[in-house]
């Protein structure tokens, strides 16, 4: 088995593009392998900033022929009276490079076994893995030099190796040869002659090709020199994973700065020192220190002057933040609420002061008169016009958190303008604070109605406001805090607070026309949407844990938005239903009832005694009772049930006798729908 490399190198690759190059060069390269019926064992992607590397092993060198069949021309029409060929059948012939003699008559049709040479890898090679690189797709894009062709940056070298040949090919305008280059600070013209020796050789150079590697010793490095501090180093996935793409060989570098600054807000510090700095905080004892890590991608012994640089820096950011943070302080954070008004929400959505007055009442519909809770809600937003969050928007809530605090707000006000945004991703902690919670489902109930009322729900590539997060967060803050809220009744509360589009001339046609848009809109296609949109997240959200068609069993009898909690409760007990018996029973009346009956059920039109037995089975079934206890109750009169369909000809001669046997299983059925739609099982 053979072992294929390729390494392009380039300049410095943004390291956004650098995961999406490693999934589209594996995929590329898969799948032009198996259409080329080309076999093959794995297929492993390495990239740098300056390369992107692939390495297959497994290959077979010489492709293997195929046999195939192919039909030509009906037999009459191929050959003539006397069985020669005539000019189709030596057509067929000629094109397909046939001897006659080989050509068979099956289903009144010629036939011809023929065998298609298998390419050498070596020609596959050179002819698609060129196009597999220029396929490769990202933002910015563009020509680089004379050349038409586009790509993220200049190629600059390409190794091409197949075992210990090379495989020449060319891509733009660069040719390859088994070349490379190490570490900037390294060795630069190095000989690869075999794909097995590509990664420890690259090694040797200072460079780690393995992405995994580098992360790896990214984080082994930032702990030891942490460690030597008696720190903990703090640092993100999307942090770990900016510097693995922006280093080949990661060294750290511990530097220090004034601990004056640390009287700033602890988010607001981290997230220089992490999201505009790269670097990786460090926390002593569960407090923030005045040192940090940044990982260079330099050989040698001379830090300094990278220490320098990099405390100059923090430096200066930090000392934006000082001042942003002195003349936000001069006046409370209630004081801001005015100035919101100057901020957009959305288009057509008002103002973010607009915004806040909804959250107020929202947040006291489902709280009732909770002063802390409408004090939160109002405050919210306010942060949105300080000068530090302007600047550093990701902190919107923590700025406004330490805000209320230094403006002597109580402690619940403070953590629930930080709160409400949380969760702030699929994984992320919820609100603890009841402040947080309640003011962040409004929050985010208000911004996926303003969504959907505008018509702009989400698609497969677009996520308007985040409203997928959004409702995701407003599931799982409901059912952790086993929270008794209505969502239909919130998300109609929502819709009718939102401003709308005032057209026409008078009073009297304005009013009409703001009461004709309210009135559609709970009573018609966005509420839908959205209460669609809420329970497909829910499932999705639930699948994991539960079977998906009991989630969607117990979503369809009754609309599980109106009580999260309650619809969990049956979604437990159904999925511990084994019970066939039961189950083919409640979708036999299913199947019968095509629409409730309308007639109250009439002991005196029973012909039966199963009728009167059914009818006092299901009078003991407790709607009131737990929801395993009352699945184990309509297990236990399932023999009732079935008694009756042995007995008992629903669909009777007698008009009267019918209708009330179908008011009968009407009963029944209304049984069943308190816990699922059965039919869905």
């Amino acid at each position: 088995m053979s072992k294929y490399l390729l390494e392009v190198g380039c300049e410095e690759l943004p390291y956004k593009f650098i995961p999406s190059a490693i999934q589209q060069l594996k995929n590329g390269f898969e799948t032009f392998l198996n259409t080329n019926k080309a076999a093959f064992d794995d297929v492993k992607v390495y990239a740098t900033p300056r390369r992107l590397a692939v390495i297959v092993s497994g290959l077979e060198k010489d492709g293997k022929d195929e046999e195939k069949i192919i039909k030509g021309p009906v037999k009459h029409v191929a050959y003539d009276e006397n069985g020669n060929l005539t000019k189709a059948g030596e057509g067929f012939c000629k094109k397909n490079g046939i001897n006659p003699d080989d050509l068979y008559v099956e289903d009144d049709y010629i036939h011809a076994k023929i065998v298609i040479k298998g390419k050498s890898v070596v020609e596959l090679l050179k002819e698609n893995v060129p196009s597999i690189v220029l396929k490769l797709q990202g933002s910015h894009f563009m020509r680089w030099s004379n050349n038409e062709e586009k790509f993220s940056r200049p190629i600059r070298w390409i190794v091409s190796i197949l075992d210990k040949e090379e495989v020449k090919i060319k891509i733009i305008d660069k040719e390859s040869s088994n070349v490379t280059r190490g570490h900037r600070f390294a060795q630069q013209n190095v000989y690869i002659n075999n794909p097995d020796d590509y990664v420890e050789i690259m090694r040797n150079c200072c460079v780690i090709v393995n992405q995994e590697e580098r992360k790896q010793r990214i984080i082994e490095k930032a702990k030891e020199e942490a460690s030597k501090l008696g720190a903990e180093p703090y640092y993100t996935d999307d942090l770990l994973e900016e510097v693995t793409f922006i280093t080949e060989y990661p060294v750290p570098a511990v530097c220090e700065f004034n601990p004056d600054y640390l009287r700033l807000p602890e988010e607001l510090v981290v997230t220089v020192m992490a999201v505009h700095q790269r670097y990786f905080a460090l926390y002593k004892d569960g407090k923030l220190i005045n040192k940090f890590i940044t990982m260079t991608n330099y050989l040698g012994d001379e830090f300094e002057n990278i220490k320098a640089g990099n405390v100059r820096v923090i430096k200066a950011r930090l000392d934006d933040a000082v001042f942003f943070f002195n003349e936000d302080t001069k006046k409370p954070l209630s004081a801001y609420v005015e100035d919101i008004k100057g901020i957009t929400f959305q288009k057509g959505m008002g103002t973010m002061y607009d915004k806040a007055q909804r959250l107020v009442k929202l947040s006291k519909l489902m709280a009732g008169s909770n002063p802390s809770v409408e004090r939160t809600a109002l405050l919210a937003k306010a942060d949105l016009a300080t000068k530090l969050v302007f600047e550093f928007t990701e902190l919107q809530g923590f700025i406004g958190a330490d805000y209320a605090r230094v403006s002597g707000e109580s402690d619940n006000v403070a953590e629930g303008i930080k709160e409400h945004y949380f969760p702030l991703n699929a994984e992320s902690e919820t609100a603890k604070t009841y402040e947080g919670q309640i003011v962040g489902i409004a929050d985010k109930i208000d911004n996926i109605c303003a969504v959907f009322a505008e018509g702009k729900k989400p698609t497969g590539s677009s996520d308007p406001l985040g409203v997928r997060r959004a409702a995701l967060g407003i599931i799982r803050t409901i059912l952790t805090n086993n929270l008794k809220i209505d969502i239909t009744e919130l998300v109609n509360a929502t819709l009718l607070l939102l401003p709308v589009a005032i057209k026409g001339e008078g009073i009297t046609e304005k009013v009409k026309n703001i009461a004709g848009s309210c009135v559609n809109r709970v009573s018609g296609k966005v509420t839908d949407d959205i209460y669609e949109f809420f329970i497909q997240r829910l499932i999705i959200f639930l699948s994991d844990k539960y079977p998906k068609n009991v989630l969607e069993a117990c979503a369809s009898n009754k609309n599980p938005l109106k009580d999260l909690t309650d619809y969990i409760k049956r979604v437990e007990a159904v999925s511990k239903l084994n019970s066939p018996a039961m189950l083919e029973c409640a979708n036999r009346v299913m199947r019968i009832l095509k629409e409730d009956g309308k007639k109250q059920v009439n002991k005196d039109l029973f012909k039966e005694p199963s009728e009167g037995m059914l009818l006092n089975q299901i009078k003991t079934v407790d709607e009131n009772a737990n929801y395993d206890t009352y699945l184990a109750q309509l297990e236990s009169i399932n023999p009732s049930v079935e008694k009756f369909f042995n007995d008992v000809l629903v669909m009777d001669k007698d008009e009267n006798v019918k209708e009330n046997r179908l008011a009968l299983l009407t009963l029944l059925k209304s049984k069943y729908a308190h816990l699922a739609d059965f039919s869905k099982l």
